[in-house]
């Protein structure tokens, strides 16, 4: 499954660090939702997020010599045509990510949003990793994977089962699917960038610059439509977000080299789960109380990971068409 250059205890490494990046996620989910609900705006909030992460980025990229010349090198790579230019883009992926939870959360409730997007998430992961990316090279949908993959859908499905809403319009579904469908595709291209450039500071440059430009577009756009906050929150811990997102996409884009996009995001899935039970137990929101089925459905997804990360012996026969 994995690249033979890499010995089992580097990709064993890169799993659980994909699993503290996911933590982060989770981290960061928790900061903006209160945020959000502080300011009345979530669209701020998230607009808050990436743009002061970029605002670091920006700092970092004026004093640190090597993500310079990582930036230098991609828009030369561009130039030359020996890299495509939506390698740069990834960063739209997650404004995608944030306007879905903006559109349809309230709609859908965020167990079923979070459903949609593990399994588009999922999708993805098997997709791109089967096709390759760049220097990345294919890896077979083995059997393993496959149920692997299957497991982590199934364990977050029963995880958040007791908040799922009935009567649900199918069509709902279908942004926050997409949603997930490109974190994978954003991993990805994040990951060729930190290649090319031999920076993952780089691929979180250009990730934050064009999510803080979308999301600030749309921000525009909803505060001529709805106006904006008359004041901003004044708890000085819901502006790290962003410092937060740096540290999960630089480590996301270390970490796909070893692990694959597949592999990468369930563990990053299983680590949002773990976080987010912690939180429940030690900061819980209140009117929610956490259930059984959260604790089976964070084991079930650890399983996953477990399972879809074990090489096949003989790849040939394993692998699925």
């Amino acid at each position: 499954m994995n690249n033979p250059t890499h010995s089992r205890g580097a990709v064993a490494l890169a799993v659980a660090g994909a699993v503290v990046c996911g933590a982060l996620v989770a981290t960061q989910s928790r900061i903006n939702g209160q945020l959000g609900h502080e300011l009345g705006d979530g669209y701020l909030a998230a607009f808050i997020s990436f743009g002061s992460g970029f605002v670091l980025m920006a700092i970092i990229a004026a004093v640190q010599p090597g993500t310079r010349r990582g930036i230098g090198s991609v828009i030369r790579s561009i130039r030359a045509g020996t890299t495509p230019w939506w390698y740069t883009v990834g960063g739209a992926a997650g404004a995608l990510f944030v306007l879905s939870q903006g559109l349809t959360a309230a709609l859908l409730g965020v167990a079923l949003f979070t459903v949609a997007t593990v399994t588009g998430q999922t999708l993805s992961g098997l997709l791109v990793d089967r096709r390759g990316l760049g220097t990345m090279r294919p890896k077979p949908v083995t059997v393993f994977r496959l149920i692997g993959a299957v497991l982590a859908v199934v364990a977050v499905a029963f995880s958040v089962s007791p908040e799922i809403q009935a009567g649900i319009a199918p069509w709902v579904l279908v942004l926050p699917l997409l949603a997930g469908l490109s974190l994978g595709w954003q991993q990805a291209v994040n990951g060729q960038l930190r290649e090319i450039s031999r920076s993952p500071l780089t691929a979180t440059f250009f990730n934050f610059l064009v999510g803080a430009s979308v999301l600030g577009i749309v921000l525009l756009v909803h505060g001529l439509a709805s106006g904006l906050p008359a004041r901003l929150s004044d708890n000085p811990l819901l502006y790290v977000g962003g410092a937060l997102g740096i540290i999960f996409v630089a480590g996301y884009a270390v970490v796909v080299r070893f692990t694959g996009v597949l592999v990468m995001g369930l563990a990053a899935i299983a680590g949002q789960l773990v976080a987010s039970l912690v939180f429940d137990i030690v900061l819980p929101v209140a009117g929610q109380q956490l259930t059984w089925t959260t604790i089976v459905g964070t084991l079930g997804t650890l399983a996953a990971v477990g399972v879809a990360s074990i090489p096949s012996r003989g790849s040939k026969g394993a692998a699925l068409p």
